[in-house]
């Protein structure tokens, strides 16, 4: 990884944060990329290193578009921004959060991927940043599948269309990020708490666990049309109903 030049979007917090934490700390050149420049700065301070940051609003195509034209060749693109709208049961789900939820995400990360290609060196990656809402059948989420979902879909096709560009994703579960900070303490806690005692690995994952996998896509060049769960083994076992609508976002 030393030398390589990677972009990572959604990289102020979270798992983009996190991933860019452990490229920079492997010798990469990592850039983050987010709308809110506070949020950038902070996370520059805690990451460390010569990481660089860039203020883009990826749902703004002209932003995006101007961000790629002011830089040179690039090796490696994480998409990892997401507004995580679109969950709720389907006879009261609110229609214009899917469709804000598919704009921020869905569409964000087709129009990032879409303008990066003219920058992106061919012998380089693409790295979506899905969710296991694509794969686990849970109850109240079938907004969050359908995005989610589309993005896993679109792996194999660009991986085979764009190649040599390698192109996969990573597809996280139930992982403590900032994103739960909106959750009430106690409710948070007890979400944790049954989806780990439902897990296979007995805990609920970690930013540094997503950053890993996120890693090994970049860096192995023999890997490519790859969706790579990073779920603590959600898939294999609990009755969907006993975990939260929300864990998966």
């Amino acid at each position: 990884m030393e030398r390589a030049t990677v972009i990572i979007f959604g990289g102020s917090s979270g798992i983009g944060e996190a991933a860019a934490k452990r490229l920079t700390s492997n010798g990469a050149s990592v850039t983050i990329v987010g709308r809110n420049v506070e949020r950038l700065e902070c996370a520059r301070v805690r990451i460390g290193g010569s990481v660089k940051t860039a203020s883009v609003d990826a749902t703004d195509r002209g932003a995006v578009e101007r961000y790629f034209e002011s830089i040179g060749p690039f090796e490696h693109l994480v998409l990892s921004h997401s507004a995580g709208n679109g969950a709720g049961p389907l006879q009261t789900l609110d229609m214009d959060q899917v469709r804000s939820g598919i704009e921020a995400k869905l569409f964000a990360h087709l129009t990032v991927a879409q303008l990066a290609l003219g920058k992106l060196e061919p012998e380089g990656s693409l790295t979506f940043v899905s969710s296991g809402s694509a794969r686990i059948p849970i109850p109240d989420t079938s907004g969050l599948a359908a995005i989610n979902g589309a993005i896993e879909s679109m792996v194999p096709t660009l991986a085979k269309e764009l190649a040599p560009l390698r192109v996969n994703a990573v597809s996280p579960g139930v992982i403590d990020t900032p994103w739960w900070d909106e959750m009430p303490r106690e409710a948070r806690d007890a979400v944790f708490k049954q989806t780990a005692e439902q897990l296979p690995v007995r805990r609920v994952g970690r930013p540094e666990d997503v950053a890993r996998a996120i890693v090994y896509l970049i860096d192995n060049t023999f890997v490519t049309e790859t969706v790579l769960a990073v779920d603590g083994g959600a898939h294999l076992g609990a009755p969907a109903t006993e975990f939260h609508a929300a864990s998966i976002t």
